[in-house]
């Protein structure tokens, strides 16, 4: 009797115990299966067996707690999520004057990619709105200088926001193509993109008359959003000179309809080289290889590191300044605003109790706000431990492991995303280097961060730049190849009811995304007319192991 009360218990705790995922590699008849190097996409080191919510957030664990820098990634872990106050000390202190976000998990929800907004206002207070405005001069395709890289839509009182996102709108239309959303078969799709209107009374330096018409010029705004964050520390191990070789590859083999990006690379030589001299940097250059646009080199100065300080604008010691815009509009609107002049006292009491500042206290209240907003040599809000766990959390994010990759399916759909094309800029492995860790700003030794040497790891990524020429395209056109790792669980991770791919989330689907690199022009056209030749059953296989990888 007691044997079978203790049966049950056990078999009560180990049901309590499961999850709904299958133990990684066993087969439907519950066979141990040989797993394939596929499954393995972050390599022996970066890779989780996790496939739930929660995939993305997992530790690289065997170098993160080998190491000893689990609690260091945990702490980075809730400075991710928790958000940044306005006070001035305690825990996540310093948010503002102007920001975007209070933290980073509103536009990474789950630690994955953005989801997409609907049509109507554009909100940032939308936890999951991982959309960034783009706001460029549509004769030049540059950024404008009027609104920082990365526009702010709020500001801590008695300061105004830039932006006044209420005023902003999102639409989206619908596109027919070439093929009117039909395959040859007579199966249909749907095709959407997003416009975006932002009228001059939506800036607040137009407002105050600290911008004109005339200066802020023939502008345009298109979306961008924020890609997942997992794995970037086993993309950081890729060698430089292993990108510069894909790169040189691709220009000698000269598939692509539109080249390469002469502006980085030309004649098989690397031209544009990411180097940092602003914040404690030596100016050593590095090859690009973050954002859509390659603005970035290393992890250790790249998009994490640089958005952990410009969205919410909590300066750190090697950062000791407030993210603006290049022209000075909004400094120069904020210093002549009545109501910023009236509520400035009781501010930068705060802020400099002490009056350790004296340009912030002497001069007129114009010339004080100016200073305080201009300064370089503000005071630290986040600490150089606190950056450290960041990146430590950041650079110790694994990837999650292929799903169902024994399921017939899965397999033929890998073998027909390879022969039609795709597996050409979604180039499916890469070996890391010996991974010595790079910091343009030389905030890093590297010891203290996780490293990946000599990992064969399955981003699905040529980490080069193509153009697809899609309709209200992203800014230049130029794109670089988004890794294709872990998307297949956006969904469940994020709680999206659609899986937001491409660069403004524009397809729900991954046949809307596929469909959407075939412009006449765009340099997977031959991959796409080769997938609308297939049959629905082979489609369908390819979506399923992309969904899978």
């Amino acid at each position: 009797m007691k044997k079978s009360i203790f049966l049950l218990l056990a078999l009560a705790m180990l049901s309590a115990c499961r999850t709904d995922e299958p133990t990684p590699g066993n087969k439907d008849d519950n066979t141990i299966a040989e797993l394939p190097e596929w499954y393995y996409t972050g390599g022996e080191l970066g890779t989780t067996h996790i496939q739930t919510s929660h995939a993305f957030e997992q530790p690289t664990t065997p170098v993160v707690e080998s190491a000893t820098m689990y609690q260091s990634f945990k702490n980075g872990e809730a400075l991710f999520e928790n958000p940044f106050m306005s006070n001035v000390g305690g825990t996540r202190g310093g948010l503002g004057p102007a920001y975007i976000r209070t933290s980073c998990l509103h536009c990474h929800p789950g630690y994955g990619h953005g989801k997409r907004m609907e049509a109507g206002t554009f909100r940032t207070d939308e936890v999951g709105n991982g959309y960034l405005l783009v706001v460029y001069n549509k004769d030049t395709e540059g950024y404008v200088s009027w609104l920082a890289g990365m526009p702010q839509s709020h500001a801590v009182a008695p300061f105004k926001a830039p932006v006044d996102e209420s005023k902003i709108n999102i639409q989206w239309l619908s596109h027919t193509d070439e093929w009117g959303n039909k395959f040859p078969d007579g199966e249909t799709y749907e095709l959407i993109y997003p416009e975006v209107t932002m009228p001059m009374e939506a800036v607040y330096a137009y407002n105050e008359g600290a911008l004109t018409a005339e200066e802020m010029g023939n502008y345009g705004v298109k979306l961008e959003s924020t890609i997942g964050i997992y794995g970037t520390g086993l993309l950081d191990a890729i060698s430089d000179e292993d990108i510069v070789a894909e790169w040189a590859k691709q220009e000698e083999d000269g598939y692509m309809k539109n080249g390469l990006n002469t502006a980085y690379f030309d004649g098989g030589e690397w031209k544009n080289f990411y180097k940092n001299t602003a914040q404690g940097g030596d100016g050593t250059p590095y090859v690009r290889r973050y954002t859509y646009a390659m603005s970035r080199g290393p992890l250790q100065d790249g998009a994490g590191a640089n958005a952990f300080w410009n969205i919410t604008n909590a300066t750190r010691s090697d950062r000791r300044f407030h993210y603006l815009d290049a022209a000075g509009s909004w400094v120069k609107a904020s210093a002549a605003d009545p109501d910023v002049q009236a509520g400035f006292e009781e501010y930068i009491a705060k802020v400099d109790p002490n009056k350790e500042y004296p340009e912030f206290w002497e001069g007129t209240m114009e010339e004080r706000i100016t200073a305080y907003l201009t300064s370089k040599n503000l005071p630290v809000e986040v600490s150089d431990q606190e950056y450290t766990d960041l990146m430590v959390w950041h650079r110790g994010l694994a990837v999650p492991a292929a799903r169902d990759v024994h399921d017939e399916d899965v397999k033929r759909g890998k073998e027909l995303f390879e022969e039609i094309g795709c597996a050409y800029c979604h180039r499916p492995s890469w070996t890391t280097g010996d991974d010595y860790v790079r910091d343009p700003a030389r905030f890093f030794d590297g010891s203290e961060l996780p490293r990946y040497p000599h990992q064969k790891i399955w981003p699905y990524t040529d980490m080069v730049q193509h153009k697809l020429c899609m309709v209200n395209d992203i800014r230049t056109g130029w794109c670089r190849t988004t890794p294709l790792w872990g998307r297949g669980l956006h969904q469940k991770a994020t709680g999206s009811p659609t899986a937001d791919r491409m660069h403004d989330c524009r397809a729900r689907n991954v046949i809307e995304a596929i469909m959407w690199h075939g412009a006449a022009e765009s340099d997977a056209r031959y991959s796409v007319e080769n997938f609308r030749e297939l049959s629905k059953a082979d489609r369908d296989a390819i979506v399923k192991f992309i969904d899978a990888i």
